[in-house]
This record gives C-alpha cells, structure tokens and sequence, in this order.
C-alpha cells in the first residue's frame, strides 16, 4: 500500500475530522454527512485508520473517538507542524518497498520532487554503502530524501559528512543522548552504529542534477536479533538500537526535527561555508585524532587519523607518510 501527502484520499478526510473533535464521539452519519461520504464508507476509512497504528475507540449510540495516533511516518503526519521551507513537503509512504532509493531515483529528474521524501516501513532489497545490502526490519527509520542543490558540485563529498551531522545534532536534541560520528557517515552510540547515510548524484555538465540521501537509522529495533543476521559480515563492529524497548520517544517528531536539521545544513552548504561542517563534524567524531585501520579497495592503511580534507577526504598519518583516502571504511 502506497501513501502519499498530496492525495486528498477520505482515510484522511475521515481522520482529520476525528482529530478535531478528539474530545468526543462523532457517529458514522454525522462523518458521512459533513464528509459527503457514505456510512460504509466511513466504517471502511475507520476500519484502515485502525490498521495504521491509531486506536479508534467506538460505542453504539455514540460513535467513534480517536483516543491516541499513529508512530507510523505516514505523509500526513510528517508534513503535519513542519518547520522546513523545502525538504519534506512531498511524501511516499510504503508498508513495503525493495528499497527507497530505487524509488527515488525513478522520480528524481521532476523539479516539483525537490525535498521529497520517500518512507518505507520496512525494505527487502535496502541499499547500503558500496553496493552493500542494508537490512531494514520493522522499528527502524528507512527513507530517502531528494534534493535538487544548489551547491557547487565539489561540495558533493562533504554531503554524506553534513548529513550524519544532521543526525547528530537531531539526536542530542531530541534525544538528550551523545551520539558520535565515524568517518565517512555514520553514526553511531557507545561505538555501535545506530545509523548510516548513503548519498547518490546525478550529473548533467558538471553540476548536480539531483542528489538522493539514503537514510537507514535503527530507531527502535531488536539489535540483538538484527547482530544476528550481520555480523558476520564484512567490517561489522555492532549495531545498537537508538530508543531502547522501554523508552516512549516519538519517530514522527524525532523525523521532523532530522528534516529541519537538514535543510539548516544544507543552506550552510549552499553558502560554501564548508569548513564550518567539518570543524562541526570532528568535535563529533570518533575516527579524528585516534589510531585507526582503514580498508580501501587497494588494502588496509594504519595510521592516525589527523583531519578532515576540504573534500571530505580522512588525512591518516603513519610515521612520514601521509595518506588521503576518499573512500573507505575505519575499522
């Protein structure tokens, strides 16, 4: 099932009238009159609203009441309260989907798709970093975010690093908790990872045409099952779920505030003030200034990792020798 913020759908014209009078009961006529709908109708969207995640209480002779909402990222929830000018104006939301990103690309070139966000419940074929399989269980956040910049096309590699930023800063925000940041672009809490960002571009005479930010966090997920399925593979170093079973933190707020830290960064970006990124990045970091392994397509280099290149790039030193490394994974 497909959702979507700009479908004037009855589910929704049905729930937003309950949320206006979600002090009292309204009857299935009354729905069906105000909403020139029929009363079996008006069952059905009730019927769907429960599906979704929101408890409808309903009482002969009275009718229905919404009594709590929804922890889904549904489109009409999201764009609900919004602070953002750009990103997130545009919903997708899928109960399933092979993977965000795929979706996105196949809707990228439309200008009107700037900022939009494609969500998916959970994702069969979830892309990672490095063609990497992404794995996307139920309690996670899997979403892609379309942008057109404005940015000059060198910015590019310091995207994945302002996003992850983003993230950071949404986290201690909204969280009160201290995540760290690990070169190229994650993000991680007591040195397990809890998020990752995987950015794809589309050039047209050497500027950016599009850009896809592929956002993957385990919000609220079982990690000791998830540990399970990955760690054996190749440069794991745990998994930690961000909101622990027992904690009540709202995803939908928690998704507004990543979107309104975004679009802050961005706007950063689209000032060429990149250096600010990367001195905020590595007061975060918990690759910079530590001994460290990377693996890169041509081997492992040993070092200690000194900063942060204007490009994005991690500068490891190891003795006289200095490295840059545009690609790669500390580990």
């Amino acid at each position: 099932m497909i959702y979507t913020s700009f479908d004037n759908i009855g589910l929704v014209k049905v729930l937003s009238f309950l949320k206006s009078h979600k002090a009292e009961y309204l009857s299935g006529q009354d729905l069906s009159d105000v909403l020139k709908i029929s009363r079996v109708a008006v069952w059905k969207h009730i019927k769907r609203i429960k599906t979704l995640g929101y408890k409808v209480e309903a009482k002969q002779n009275l009718g229905y009441k919404l009594v709590e909402g929804t922890d889904l990222l549904l489109p009409w929830e999201v764009t609900d309260g919004l602070k953002t000018k750009i990103i997130g104006k545009r919903v997708y939301y899928f109960d399933s989907i092979d993977s965000t990103q795929n979706f996105a690309s196949s809707i990228a070139q439309n200008s009107k798709e700037n900022g939009t966000i494609i969500i998916s419940k959970t994702q069969s074929d979830g892309k990672g970093r490095m063609s990497r399989k992404w794995i996307s269980p139920k309690g996670g956040l899997w979403f892609s975010i379309i942008l057109h910049p404005k940015f000059d096309v060198s910015l590019a590699t310091i995207f994945p690093l302002a996003s992850s930023l983003a993230l950071a800063n949404t986290i201690e925000k909204i969280l009160d908790k201290k995540p760290e940041l690990k070169w190229p672009n994650d993000v991680t809490l007591k040195h397990k990872k809890v998020a990752g960002m995987l950015v794809d571009l589309s050039l047209a005479s050497n500027n950016i045409e599009n850009l896809i930010l592929g956002v993957g966090i385990n919000f609220k997920i079982d990690s000791a099952q998830l540990e399970k399925i990955i760690k054996k593979t190749k440069n794991y170093y745990g998994v930690r779920s961000l909101v622990s079973k027992d904690e009540n933190k709202n995803p939908i707020k928690f998704m507004q505030a990543f979107l309104l830290e975004l679009e802050k960064i961005c706007i950063v970006l689209d000032k060429g003030n990149f250096k600010k990124i990367i001195n905020d990045w590595t007061k975060k970091s918990s690759t910079i200034g530590k001994k460290v392994i990377v693996s890169t397509s041509s081997g492992k280099i040993n070092g200690k990792a000194i900063r942060i290149d204007n490009d994005g790039a991690l500068i490891i030193s190891n003795g006289k020798k200095t490295h840059r490394i545009l690609v790669g994974d500390v580990v």
